[in-house]
């Protein structure tokens, strides 16, 4: 018996993958990629409306922040988060990144409505 660790085994380089495994890997890796797809078409019709609700704020001078619905949002979110089994920290954080950039998308509509021929 020595007091020397047992070393790891080494990892599998890619060539020694067994075929089931990187079918398998592959059909994972192309339903991750039709996920992320999606959600970036989802992201972009939230932003092509949350652009409408900009204009309506800049033409009736509403400040581009509504820190109560925003916090509504996030306490919606959350539960959605936890009924899906998501940690509810990331889903905040997720939407916090998503509100920040609603928000400089509202302010710069804002500043656009303030110059003259808008």
């Amino acid at each position: 018996m020595t007091d020397q660790p047992t070393p790891a085994p080494e990892a599998t380089s890619p060539g020694q993958i067994d075929e089931a495994v990187r079918a398998e890997l592959t059909r994972l890796r192309e339903s991750i990629d039709n996920i992320d797809a999606a959600v970036v078409h989802m992201l972009a019709e939230r932003f092509k409306a949350t652009q409408q609700v900009g204009r309506l704020k800049a033409e009736h001078r509403l400040p581009p922040a509504d820190p109560e619905r925003e916090r509504r949002q996030i306490a919606r979110l959350r539960e959605l988060a936890v009924s899906a089994r998501l940690d509810p920290v990331f889903a905040e954080k997720f939407l916090n990144f998503i509100i920040a950039e609603v928000i400089r998308h509202h302010e710069a509509i804002a500043g656009d409505s303030g110059r003259p021929g808008n």
